[in-house]
């Protein structure tokens, strides 16, 4: 697959976990959400693996110790609504003193077309060509919704980007390296698409399931 090499399928044994509550019909909403916050916290530990760091040094109650912080700031990016459900765990492990700014775009599948509309109109603030953008959303199926995500992000100004997602389709990772390879982390690159564009096996609608709202 063109593109494979930007793409990082974790597999902890607690990730594996994790999927497997949220692939299971039978999980119930709470522990739905609670293993979709374990995937989150696990995902963005990996995603996070390779940002530049400075030295320095700490005093401790019994002397100096190395010391690093966080280069380059960042932002986080969640396709509403389900990517909202990450945000909490991705700023829960990032330090107080990074500089972290939460910008929202939201998107929704027509059911008929599959194809990504945008029903959130405020345009994104402008981003800083050094920031690292975490666009976060917990299903890649068609890549449709990504994709207008990062158009959205590249106009204004981004150019450091990082995918989260929890369960990715093959086609729609191609459809994202097509425009952009982008670094892509996940906990599993399920088989296909079926033909209403849900991932197989998947973990049905991250959404509903999350909210409720089945």
């Amino acid at each position: 697959m063109s593109g494979m090499n930007y793409v990082s399928v974790i597999d902890h044994p607690l990730a594996q976990v994790a999927l497997t509550q949220l692939r299971n019909k039978r999980t119930k909403r709470s522990a739905f959400a609670r293993a979709a916050r374990q995937a989150a916290l696990l995902l963005v530990t990996q995603a996070t693996s390779g940002l530049q760091v400075k030295k320095g040094r700490v005093q401790t109650p019994l002397g100096f110790a190395p010391g690093f912080k966080l280069l380059r700031s960042l932002v986080v990016m969640p396709v509403l609504r389900a990517g909202l459900s990450l945000v909490e765990p991705v700023l829960e492990l990032l330090p107080d003193d990074c500089e972290v700014c939460v910008h929202h775009v939201g998107l929704e599948r027509n059911e008929k077309t599959a194809k990504a509309r945008r029903y959130y109109p405020k345009k994104l603030r402008k981003i800083r060509p050094d920031q690292v953008v975490l666009l976060v959303d917990p299903m890649l199926a068609t890549g449709g919704s990504a994709r207008n995500a990062i158009e959205q992000i590249i106009a204004a100004g981004g150019r450091h980007i990082i995918l989260i997602c929890i369960v990715a389709a093959p086609e729609g990772i191609r459809a994202v390296q097509a425009r952009l390879n982008l670094p892509i982390v996940t906990l599993a690159i399920d088989s296909h698409l079926n033909k209403y564009k849900y991932i197989v096996p998947g973990l049905g609608d991250f959404g509903d399931r999350l909210y409720g709202t089945i």
